[in-house]
């Protein structure tokens, strides 16, 4: 099979897919919510009750924000598993399903952030299902359309924007699960366990 038979859709799918169902999703499983919370350092950008952070910026529609600087903060601020998973959910994922796939308009500002992780991994899903049926539907020709101006360089085609956001899964997703080993090494050490 050459280039011009391959089914770039499939494989665009496939490439996110195999990642998910071999290595990121049972990494999830069973996360806790004092994992979800936990803070390896102090000062860490989170997700929090409304009126609770002490970020420069705090936003959400819901009992929960979302901790935030604008201009960035220079290091960058650490962030919790709540962090990166409301990043993910949003950022990633919920505002890009709303730009090209016809779902709900979503921001930071204007999401219901989860207050906890099992609420958290239900958006997850939630956000991925509606993204990988939006990227199947685009079809060969859909892959080559531009991305247009709801995107930082319109004039790239969707399909350097679907392998952009599967990097970015992909890379945070990734952190969630080195964040999820750090807490039971660290909270093994304070416990005394060994292993």
């Amino acid at each position: 099979m050459d280039a011009d038979e391959l089914d770039w859709n499939r494989s665009l799918c496939e490439q996110w897919e195999f990642h998910w169902n071999h290595q990121i999703r049972a990494r999830l499983d069973g996360l806790t919510d004092d994992e979800y919370f936990w803070s390896p350092v102090p000062d860490a950008w989170s997700v929090r009750p409304r009126g609770t952070s002490t970020a420069p910026v705090q936003v959400g529609a819901g009992d929960f924000t979302i901790d935030y600087a604008l201009p960035q903060p220079v290091p960058a601020a650490f962030t919790t598993i709540a962090w990166r998973l409301g990043h993910v959910i949003v950022g990633v994922l919920a505002a890009r399903n709303a730009s090209h796939f016809g779902a709900p308009a979503a921001s930071y500002e204007t999401w219901d952030y989860a207050p906890g992780a099992a609420t958290a991994l239900d958006q997850l899903e939630a956000q991925l299902d509606v993204w990988l049926a939006g990227v199947r539907g685009l079809g060969e020709a859909g892959l080559r359309v531009p991305v247009g101006a709801k995107e930082p360089f319109p004039e790239l085609p969707m399909a350097d924007l679907v392998l952009h956001i599967h990097r970015e899964l992909i890379h945070h997703l990734s952190e969630v699960c080195l964040l999820r080993d750090l807490y039971l090494h660290t909270k093994s050490a304070t416990n005394g366990a060994t292993r």
